[in-house]
């Protein structure tokens, strides 16, 4: 199985870069935003455990979120042909975790697949994607250069430890989808 973390800050292209990804190599996306809507909209034990941290204002457990990830490669193992990670490990307690679910299942992550991009280029492309995507935190400069500086700060060491490990690429993630994407499967291949 070809697993992989697509990995950048905000307004990278992780979006745009997963599907072509997903639809080229035959992975299942996991994405950790979309398991904790589905956890807490089905009322599921793991959405109830989520769902009472985030009640009390503190961020939910590495464990719980973790439990999610589990859950969804169970349902998934026998048809798929890997997996790409989306927004997911992002810290490195995550990242170990994450590693030790897949020894267990006798798999691995062949690497981390890094979009970088300028800062600059960044706050331009949210601004332009807040025209459309409707969230408000999309429009906002504070908040945009607020979630760049959280990423740098809080998340940025995930790239460091899968270097540590050899398995962190970095893609210059300027120019047009096609360009990027070629790098990307070009990387890709590699891993295979």
């Amino acid at each position: 199985m070809l697993n992989i973390i697509l990995f950048g800050p905000p307004g990278a292209g992780k979006g745009t870069q997963s599907e072509k990804i997903i639809d080229k190599y035959k992975l299942t996306h996991i994405a950790t935003g979309d398991l904790f809507r589905k956890h807490l909209g089905e009322g599921t034990d793991l959405g109830k455990l989520a769902q009472k941290y985030m009640d009390e204002g503190n961020l939910v457990p590495d464990e719980v979120v973790i439990g999610m990830v589990d859950e969804k490669i169970k349902e998934t193992k026998a048809n798929s042909s890997g997996y790409i990670f989306d927004g997911f490990p992002r810290t490195v307690p995550q990242a170990k975790a994450l590693d030790t679910l897949l020894k267990e299942k006798g798999e691995k992550i062949a690497g981390m697949i890094a979009l970088d991009v300028p800062e600059e280029e960044l706050k331009s492309r949210i601004k332009e994607r807040g025209k459309t995507s409707g969230r408000a935190d999309d429009q906002n400069e504070a908040k945009i250069e607020n979630r760049i500086k959280v990423y740098q700060e809080e998340t940025l060491p995930v790239a460091n430890y899968y270097d540590g490990e050899s398995k962190y690429v970095k893609i210059h993630g300027v120019g047009s989808i096609d360009e990027i994407f070629s790098k990307i499967s070009n990387e890709i291949d590699k891993l295979k």
